[in-house]
């Protein structure tokens, strides 16, 4: 950088944008008549270069990788498929072993009731028997006893009868004629 202090001014001292010994024919040189056909000819040169790099290494690379793509995809098909066949094969052996399981539930809850059943209905006979017994012998004692005081009452029906016959009337009744009147009453 050059100081200025003051020094001297003037068309020396300016920048100066132009470029010296160069010449301008006047236009954009892709658009220049004179050099379209050297343009043309590595136009060509580039596009076969660019077909060959792309149709010998990048489409290969591109397509391989499409390859692996589509045959991992159906890869992962294939084993979703056979994972979900699996598991359905699975889940129809769990519900038969679960419809199994409930069946042999409901059948030894079967097999239970039927057998508590058959023991209460056991007990119960036997208790019958046992009442039906106790039953039996209370009825005779009952019967027994009945016959005892009906023939009792016979007796203290013609002793009740003689008293008060005494006491209404002052004389002692004979004991024929009371038991006479007792038998006759108590036939009714």
């Amino acid at each position: 950088m050059a100081e200025s202090h003051g020094g001297a001014k003037g068309p020396a001292a300016g920048a100066h944008t132009e470029a010296d010994g160069g010449h301008h024919s006047g236009g954009f040189p892709p658009f220049e008549s004179s050099t379209f056909a050297s343009q043309l000819v590595s136009l060509a040169i580039f596009f076969v270069l660019l077909y060959v790099i792309v149709s010998k290494l990048a489409l290969p690379k591109v397509g391989g990788a499409i390859e692996a793509r589509q045959n991992k995809i159906e890869g992962d098909l294939t084993e979703a498929q056979k994972l979900k066949d699996q598991s359905e094969a699975a889940l129809k052996a769990y519900e038969g072993e679960l419809a199994s399981a409930r069946s042999r539930a409901q059948a030894i809850g079967n097999e239970s009731r039927d057998k508590a059943n058959a023991q209460a209905d056991a007990e119960r006979k036997a208790l019958e028997e046992q009442l039906a017994a106790k039953l039996a012998e209370a009825e005779k004692t009952i019967a027994s006893t009945r016959t005892t005081a009906m023939s009792n009452v016979r007796g203290i029906a013609a002793d009740a009868a003689g008293q008060i016959v005494q006491q209404l009337t002052g004389v002692v009744p004979d004991a024929a004629s009371v038991n006479a009147a007792v038998d006759a009453s108590l036939k009714g």
